[in-house]
């Protein structure tokens, strides 16, 4: 373990904090430390920051309650930043986005990998900037009503491809109904990482049945 005296806080007392998520190893944001801010961190085991606009601590999650447990905490090679990793408690950035980073700015469609994190920031951009044109923007003007109708539509569309045995057309149908659902979940502050914990405690439901049922 580095210790802290060791880390090279710069001319100001800081030293910058890039935050990951522990589980989709998304980056959440970037923050300041200085070094009662990390001893704060490691004590609590929770990210504390120093605000450079407002000049003093806070503690992540404070007045929102998004907390950031932190998994660990990771010096670079020349000892001037840090990696935290974290499991959140809630959106890291103050839009209610899930990641602070959501405003594109190159994208070589070469090489871009698709994920529904990916999709969901577009989502909640989309949400943000209502962009003229955009079905999305459609769907978000139009209300909560709507959004859920489609999702029921999408839901029968898949039932019927499911039950034709057409599973290129079953694909299609799913990839309609995600992308609605992830629609409604935009719309109502659910984040990927909500659905992802809750099947996670499902998983180690499923398992202990499992277990049970063999003893």
């Amino acid at each position: 373990m580095i210790d802290i005296e060791k880390l090279k806080f710069d001319e100001k007392g800081l030293i910058p904090a890039v935050v990951v998520d522990a589980t989709s190893k998304k980056v959440l944001t970037v923050a300041y430390m200085n070094r009662e801010s990390l001893k704060i961190s490691i004590e609590k085991k929770l990210t504390c920051f120093y605000s450079r606009s407002r000049n003093e601590l806070w503690l992540k999650g404070e007045t929102s309650g998004n907390y950031q447990h932190i998994v660990s905490i990771t010096a670079d090679c020349d000892l001037d930043s840090l990696v935290v990793v974290v499991d959140k408690d809630g959106p890291a950035c103050h839009t209610g986005a899930d990641s602070c980073f959501f405003n594109p700015v190159y994208v070589n469609n070469e090489r871009n990998v698709f994920s529904l994190e990916g999709l969901y920031d577009l989502l909640i951009d989309r949400k943000e900037k209502l962009p003229e044109g955009s079905y999305t923007t459609y769907l978000f003007q139009k209300g909560r009503d709507k959004i859920l109708k489609k999702v029921g539509e999408e839901s029968t569309e898949v039932i019927v491809a499911g039950k034709g045995d057409d599973k290129k057309e079953t694909v299609y149908e799913i990839a309609d109904l995600a992308y609605h659902v992830l629609v409604l979940m935009a719309d109502m502050g659910i984040t990927v990482e909500d659905v992802r914990k809750e099947l996670a405690s499902r998983h180690i439901i499923d398992h202990k049945v499992k277990q049970e049922k063999m003893t």
